[in-house]
């Protein structure tokens, strides 16, 4: 899906190599940790509140769709709004503004949860998944001027894992709060500001940094930002496939997801509560394998694993679709398929932060978030049409989804042409045990 590039020089006057700078990218690692829990774990106490309000079967069937759907739209929406922001102030400074916009959010879901307001409480998830928006741009556009090169591959890693841990442990936590505290949520909500103020505490540590672009101006139609911003990408041939295939990670996830929890129900006959489990394990995977793919990279941005990633998940969906459906058999399917897939998008994701311009930075990331929850809205279609419209076993489609991860290796190693040389030169070096290239 790369081909071969030589790499561009870092575009900023950030001292990447300092100390200063290793501990903002930590303090960032424990925002964008803190922000992500805080999100799932009010979206998913919302969803169980919602489930065991007594209400009918048909107000369920509407409102849990609704929660989901105000999650996601704010980074379609808000998204361009959020790379302004990354851009025409520090990243730094962007980062600590929506922190604070959290605290002010947590005090709304706080009494939402309290007087047992829904409405107040869908506004809060909204409010939350905004404010996410709104970071986004500063979260990516911040490695970058916080790492150096070598490190940015493992950097991303670091972030990826941290960021599929947080919502998996949030998702748990929203168990355990609907639980603990029934009838009493509004502990619940005190928790959540609690947490968004460690959130602002952590975001102080980021390192300064300067502004890209002073001279931005804002452009409140979002979708001509965006068009302007697919332009510029369309404009560096490399920077535009590694935007693709993020979209193309988000669409398979976005399939996935429910396709499990449809395999779960009907093929394992599992209860909710073991159901969580594979969601679990992929979580898991993904994580492990971007923590992975970060030291496999062996200090480069190193594309040869992006058709690596995509084979492994070909073979870990086919074996899911066709293997026995044995529950500890599964897991450690969706394990490997977890895996695969953070291989897969922790370089593509490195190369998104690393080709464009240091003035663009912001622009560029924050339509890349917003393809990405396009591609998430495809697969809900794709869905439908899969399993609603054709009536697809959850198997079948385990398979279909391998084929189409299998002809993503297949265009790589087919139209890249140094990608068979550069998987094997990366194999000699992991074999061996070897420094990186020189280039």
């Amino acid at each position: 899906m790369l081909p071969t590039i030589s790499i561009k020089p870092p575009q900023n006057p950030t001292r990447k190599n300092s100390a200063a700078s290793r501990g903002g990218f930590w303090s960032l690692i424990a925002t964008q940790f803190q922000g992500a829990f805080s999100d799932n774990a009010l979206k998913n106490l919302v969803i169980l509140l919602i489930l065991d309000a007594g209400l009918s079967a048909a107000s369920k069937n509407r409102l849990v769709p609704a929660v989901l759907l105000l999650f996601s739209l704010p980074f379609i929406l808000f998204s361009m709004a959020g790379g302004f922001l990354a851009d025409r102030f520090s990243k730094r400074s962007a980062t600590i503004g929506t922190k604070l916009l959290e605290v002010c959010i947590a005090l709304l879901a706080l009494a939402g949860l309290w007087t047992a307001n829904l409405p107040m409480e869908l506004a809060a998830i909204f409010l939350f998944s905004t404010q996410a928006a709104l970071f986004g741009p500063a979260k990516y556009g911040l490695l970058p001027e916080l790492l150096p090169e070598r490190d940015l591959s493992w950097g991303n890693g670091v972030l990826e894992l941290g960021t599929f841990l947080a919502i998996l442990t949030g998702t748990t936590a929203a168990g355990y709060l609907a639980g603990v505290f029934q009838g009493r949520q509004q502990w619940s909500g005190a928790l959540l500001i609690a947490l968004a103020l460690i959130g602002l505490a952590c975001s102080l540590g980021i390192t300064r940094v300067p502004v890209a672009d002073p001279s931005r101006r804002f452009q409140f139609n979002f979708l001509a930002d965006l068009g302007r911003a697919i332009s510029l990408m369309r404009q560096d041939r490399l920077l535009w496939q590694a935007v693709m295939g993020n979209t193309f990670f988000w669409f398979l996830g976005g399939l996935l997801q429910p396709v499990v929890i449809l395999y779960g129900k009907e093929t394992l006959r599992l209860s909710d509560s073991h159901n969580t489990w594979l969601q679990a394990a992929l979580a898991v995977g993904i994580g492990a394998g971007s923590l992975a793919a970060g030291y496999l990279s062996a200090g480069e941005i190193e594309y040869a694993l992006v058709p690596l990633g995509a084979i492994g998940m070909a073979a870990a969906d086919v074996w899911l679709g066709l293997g026995a459906p044995i529950f500890a058999h599964v897991l450690t399917r969706l394990l490997l398929l977890g895996f695969f897939a953070g291989i897969f998008s922790v370089p593509i994701l490195a190369m998104v932060q690393h080709r464009p311009d240091i003035h663009q930075r912001g622009r560029i990331l924050a339509a890349t978030n917003l393809l990405s929850f396009v591609g998430i809205f495809i697969a809900g279609g794709a869905y439908y049409l899969l399993i609603g419209v054709l009536g697809l076993s959850s198997s079948r489609v385990f398979v279909l989804v391998g084929a189409m991860a299998l002809s993503t290796a297949v265009y790589a190693l087919a139209f890249v042409a140094d990608c068979w040389h550069r998987m094997g030169a990366w194999l000699g070096r992991v074999i061996h045990r070897q420094g990186p290239s020189v280039r």
